[in-house]
């Protein structure tokens, strides 16, 4: 049996886990199983939902979910960050590939894919360079307004699906709200039934059960509703859509568009993407590490970033960073 406690100090920078490793018993094996199990099932309406908001198909949201995390996990230094979708980064995404390509199709996710690599390599590279410290120059204010930004634009961007609206995706902000108030008289009442006693739970959730995963809560309740309308009325009079059934199958691999116009058009976007994603991630990791006591290492963060992008971006995955929620459960 190979004792990893005595491996060159090469190996460990090749491979990181190779220094956490040994430490995995059956009783932290039997704990992470239960983080995984509860993580997953937190993930999987929100990583539906940011697809959605990044102008995706359903399951690059799940791909992303995937791949992304594993090597994040193996190659980050942060022994609690969990990476995969998130909200900031995925309508940058949409608001950065959309003026480009009609989202959702072949185009559009090609654009992204290419995105998604560019800011994985970006992210390597700063790794690789020992640019960590950047991330402490980054005001804290800075993120809080992008944070509040991007709510703003995702508010903008659902209006159409929260209240049944026939609109045209990637228009700006101000064309949405000029567009709903042209449309006011279209708003179908089912529709925003559902969207409101799913948005109501969800906060209710959020404020009187801490325990339980909020969005959990608000997606089965919101569910609940619309089927019960579907089947009392059918779909046709409710105009209640579903997502449908989900391609069951693992994230297959993929081929970003490599061609030199694809490569122009996402290249600052990408660096926006790998800049906010690493601050992200490298934040969230340091709020989990103050219960563990664990030093974070932002060079390896960002190796480990940059690894799950470039990963993801070969197996239908979309841009991803740390996220806090299914992190605090770790």
């Amino acid at each position: 049996m190979i004792d990893l406690k005595a491996c060159p100090l090469w190996l460990y920078r090749l491979l990181p886990f190779l220094r956490w490793w040994p430490n995995v018993t059956p009783q932290t094996f039997k704990a992470d199983t239960i983080a995984a199990l509860t993580g997953a099932l937190i993930v999987l309406p929100q990583a539906v939902a940011f697809a959605t908001i990044a102008g995706l198909p359903p399951e690059y949201g799940l791909y992303a979910a995937m791949v992304p995390a594993i090597v994040a996990a193996l190659w980050g230094s942060s022994w609690h960050l969990v990476s995969g979708p998130t909200t900031a980064i995925s309508i940058v995404v949409f608001a950065s590939i959309s003026p480009l390509a009609e989202p959702g199709s072949p185009q559009f996710i090609g654009l992204v894919l290419t995105l998604t690599l560019l800011a994985g390599l970006i992210q390597l590279a700063m790794g690789l360079a020992r640019l960590g410290m950047l991330v402490n120059f980054i005001s804290h204010s800075v993120i809080i307004g992008f944070t509040a930004g991007a709510a703003i634009l995702i508010a903008a961007s659902q209006i159409k699906n929260f209240f049944g609206l026939e609109m045209p995706r990637g228009a700006h902000f101000h064309e949405v709200l000029i567009q709903f108030g042209s449309h006011v008289a279209d708003i179908q009442p089912w529709v925003l039934t559902v969207g409101a006693v799913t948005l109501t739970t969800g906060i209710l959730a959020k404020r009187y059960l801490p325990k339980l995963p909020y969005m959990i809560v608000a997606m089965v309740v919101g569910g609940a509703v619309a089927a019960v309308l579907n089947a009392q009325f059918g779909s046709e009079a409710t105009g209640i859509r579903t997502v449908g059934a989900l391609v069951a199958s693992f994230p297959p691999l993929s081929r970003p568009d490599f061609s030199f116009a694809a490569i122009q058009q996402t290249l600052f976007p990408a660096t926006i993407i790998a800049i906010l994603a690493l601050t992200e991630a490298v934040a969230i990791a340091r709020s989990v590490a103050t219960k563990s006591d664990q030093r974070i290492d932002s060079n390896q963060e960002f190796v480990g970033q940059g690894l799950s992008n470039i990963a993801g971006s070969l197996c239908s995955g979309y841009a991803a960073s740390g996220s806090f929620n299914r992190s605090g459960v770790n």
